[in-house]
């Protein structure tokens, strides 16, 4: 599945997005304060692609400008429950337009409108504040902080857990911009 914004694709992870991802995520502003490792090399850009990036409702974050990918957004739900959790991180050159919380309010018309969740979640690191950020433009509210969680790289840290539910989702929409830009977002 393909989902558009004003200025973004958001689509499937593909092969051959593996030197670009590489690119962006060898970056130790990147990966570690979202709990996982720095990539080595393309070949474990690659392997990510595969496994991790592969995973369904996950998407390549490609501005239309440029046609590439320079982050990545996803969408985590189990089956049969009516919750899921999103989750999302973005290359350093694009810190600041604002293009994670565009893709994370299409990822929440997906969850509300489409998929028919009544809660979203949103966890981010004690000191990520890009994340703290992001939740709250998009509406998010603090709920509980969940003491010294392990992350993928082994440490442990605060993770701060915020949701929006579907009726504040309904009651926000124009304020968390989900009605800007005419009100419509083409899907493929």
């Amino acid at each position: 599945m393909v989902l558009i914004t004003e200025r973004l694709i958001l689509r499937p992870w593909e092969d051959g997005d593996a030197a670009d991802l590489y690119q962006y995520a060898k970056d130790e502003r990147v990966g570690p304060m979202a709990g996982w490792a720095p990539h080595k090399d393309e070949k474990d850009s690659l392997t990510i692609i595969r496994t991790v990036l592969s995973q369904p409702e996950t998407y390549a974050v490609v501005p239309k400008e440029t046609g590439r990918p320079v982050g990545s957004v996803g969408i985590h739900k189990k089956s049969g429950e009516n919750e899921a959790e999103i989750g999302c991180w973005i290359a350093v050159p694009y810190w600041g337009q604002g293009l994670i919380p565009e893709a994370v309010r299409r990822l929440l018309r997906r969850c509300f409108e489409e998929l028919h969740c009544e809660t979203v979640w949103y966890k981010y690191y004690d000191g990520n504040e890009k994340s703290r950020r992001v939740q709250e433009k998009c509406g998010f509210s603090y709920h509980h902080t969940e003491k010294q969680k392990l992350t993928l790289l082994g440490d442990r840290r605060d993770t701060h857990v915020c949701c929006l539910t579907r009726q504040a989702y309904e009651a926000g929409k124009p304020k968390i911009g989900l009605a800007q830009s005419g009100g419509e977002y083409d899907e493929r």
